[in-house]
């Protein structure tokens, strides 16, 4: 049986509406503040070091009464997927404890596109575009200042995390501004606080990422209904151990390795969303219990041969999307639209294909 909501009329009017969410000048401050001082105005702001593979996603056998999205009602669609670690700096650091992200392109007919952004965080670190500049700004990476052991056990003993000690050769600290702004501001405690823990992980597809925010997906019965998307390595989650010295630089080399022996897949799992979730704050996760669909199975084969073209200047964005597929009223999930186009355009990236809407 279907799960329908009410009240969705209203809400998808509200969302159809638009309000005042294009504001380009919040987006260019946010594009401008993500940009570490260690970073490189010529890659990303955030998630600067990537890698790109290439494959094909399955829908499940149900997919298609859930959604009329192509992707969701073709045998087969090819895939661009941009693996990334979260930092900002030039430097690479792979073992290093850090977000990791996976944006997924889906190449549908008629030279269309539409992508999936997804991140190793199941939830946002602001409800608004305000609250994330704010948060972005006392998040700024500052020289790093330790704890004694005895600093450590007061933490403790106040309930607070206490800070984790520098790795060989890190002087930025990315923690200290995230976790007093979260100390003064609840809807980002949860997010800082898994990013301080998250640890790395062992390859790129054993890691399970998160599109945070909420979109939209009509039926082909018109029923319309709001859903959060996440996608599970079949081979499952591990993460490297946190007892021993972090590996610089592996991840690439590692998923090369794996593509080149066999395929690696991932399942799209669909939630829906019921009265008294959020909708609108990426901030706020669902309740685990919430009724789940597998929506497909993503397939990555080969790593693809232009890094540069493939990967560097191959522009991802959260508002490529596609019929069937609407965003909801997050007013984050809008704005990150705008900064990803300024984002692109700022460091000479290819253009997001918005010219097929």
């Amino acid at each position: 049986m279907l799960h329908v909501l009410p009240g969705q009329s209203e809400y998808i009017s509200k969302t159809q509406a638009g309000g005042d969410m294009d504001d380009t000048g919040m987006a260019e401050k946010l594009v401008r503040v993500l940009q570490r001082p260690d970073g490189d105005t010529a890659l990303r702001p955030v998630h600067t070091f990537g890698i790109s593979a290439t494959g094909f996603f399955e829908p499940s056998p149900i997919a298609g009464n859930f959604c009329v999205a192509e992707h969701f009602n073709t045998a087969k669609t090819g895939v661009i997927v941009r693996f990334s670690n979260g930092s900002g700096s030039a430097t690479r650091r792979d073992g290093w404890s850090d977000v990791r992200g996976m944006a997924v392109r889906f190449h549908l007919t008629d030279n269309r596109d539409t992508d999936l952004i997804a991140m190793t965080l199941p939830e946002f670190f602001a409800p608004t575009p305000k609250t994330f500049l704010e948060f972005a700004e006392e998040a700024a990476p500052a020289p790093y200042e330790g704890q004694t052991p005895w600093q450590k056990i007061l933490s403790l003993i106040q309930l607070k995390l206490p800070k984790r000690d520098p790795y060989p050769g890190e002087t930025i600290s990315p923690d200290d501004g995230a976790i007093r702004f979260a100390d003064q501001n609840a809807y980002a405690q949860l997010g800082v606080l898994q990013a301080a823990t998250i640890g790395a992980p062992t390859s790129y597809v054993r890691a399970a990422y998160h599109a945070v925010h909420t979109f939209i997906v009509t039926a082909p019965d018109k029923t319309q209904r709001w859903v959060r998307f996440t996608w599970q390595p079949i081979a499952g989650v591990l993460r490297t151990d946190p007892n021993l010295p972090p590996v610089d630089d592996y991840l690439d080399a590692e998923l090369q390795d794996r593509l080149g022996k066999e395929p690696a897949r991932f399942s799209l799992m669909m939630s829906i969303g019921e009265i008294g979730d959020d909708f609108e704050d990426p901030s706020r996760p669902w309740p685990p219990h919430r009724i789940r669909v597998m929506m497909g199975t993503l397939t990555l084969d080969a790593v693809s041969k232009n890094q540069l073209e493939l990967c560097e200047k191959l522009s991802f964005n959260p508002g490529l999307l596609t019929d069937g597929i609407e965003a909801s009223a997050d007013p984050v999930l809008h704005i990150r639209k705008e900064s990803y186009e300024i984002s692109s355009e700022w460091r000479g990236a290819t253009p997001c294909p918005f010219s097929q809407r």
